[in-house]
């Protein structure tokens, strides 16, 4: 084998791996992209879960849980509005440059096209406005249900900032003319997902705590006395004799989550600025029985 044939084959790999059509090339990109859904929902689904637990008074991260359960955490956020904005936004992403344009002719998407040019203009609007909302947010307390409405404009204020001057500019722009932008402009979306995940956590929560007799019920037998005190009078005690082992009952605790072999439950009533969470683990002496939640 000559010198030249081993160099000859670094040069071919090496020209499959820089050709955007090859299959190393598409490979390398799915994996990317994959990688970088993975890690954004495992970010999302820990900002979830932590706003979720931290109203009963937990942590995620105390409970154990793991990476596969975070990323499974963040799909409670695909609700409706979410769903319809992230459409939107990608709508208004695949209409606002020349090439999609001219690849997927219809008054609807000239319609829009038209709208995303019209917003374009007024890009330090939609800025000023998202400014406006962070300082009314962060001295008065105001829109606060909508805090993420802030840095959302910024960040699309930002992007449609690019897409004005990308119009404006016929010739092409390089890498570093629009990097600062547009990593702000993702800093700024972040802080919005950050907000929606936690404000979403935190709602669905309170509802859990609203509705909290319909959660899975559980009844705890022990041999000696728990001391399991509480204000609501739905927390029972019973005292089912000295021929029982297991003598002493407590009813109307409601489930939050069960992890290694630990119950974390609540009474019916729980109000999260006064009551307890109580944390059961079955022994030789405590039973604990999981029974339907009222409906």
């Amino acid at each position: 084998m000559s010198e030249s044939e081993p160099r000859a084959a670094w040069w071919a790999q090496r020209k499959d791996r820089a050709d955007p059509g090859s299959p190393t090339a598409l490979i390398n990109i799915v994996v990317a992209q994959a990688s970088f859904i993975a890690a954004l929902m495992f970010y999302v689904g820990v900002i979830y879960t932590s706003a979720y637990y931290g109203h009963f008074h937990l942590s995620p991260f105390f409970l154990g849980f793991g990476f596969a359960e975070f990323v499974l955490q963040s799909l409670r956020l695909m609700t409706f509005p979410v769903l319809v904005g992230a459409v939107v936004l990608l709508i208004a992403v695949a209409v606002s440059g020349r090439r999609p344009r001219q690849g997927l002719p219809g008054g609807l998407v000239r319609g829009a096209s038209y709208g995303v040019s019209v917003l374009a203009r007024s890009y330090l609007v939609v800025v000023v406005a998202g400014l406006v909302l962070l300082v009314l947010w962060w001295v008065g307390q105001l829109f606060l249900p909508y805090r993420w409405l802030g840095p959302l404009l910024i960040g699309l204020g930002l992007l449609l900032g690019e897409v004005r001057r990308t119009d404006a500019d016929r010739s092409p722009r390089g890498l570093r003319d629009t990097a600062v932008t547009i990593f702000a402009a993702g800093l700024f979306l972040l802080w919005t997902v950050t907000l929606i995940a936690g404000q979403l956590g935190e709602r669905h929560a309170r509802s859990a705590a609203r509705d909290i007799v319909q959660r899975t019920g559980i009844v705890v037998f022990s041999a000696e006395r728990l001391g399991l005190t509480s204000r609501s009078p739905d927390l029972r005690f019973a005292d089912l004799g000295e021929s029982v082992h297991l003598r002493y009952r407590y009813t109307g605790l409601r489930l939050i989550a069960a992890r290694g072999g630990r119950y974390y439950a609540v009474p019916v009533g729980w109000r999260a600025k006064t009551d307890h969470v109580y944390v059961l683990r079955e022994a030789d002496g405590v039973r604990v029985e999981l029974t339907p939640g009222v409906q």
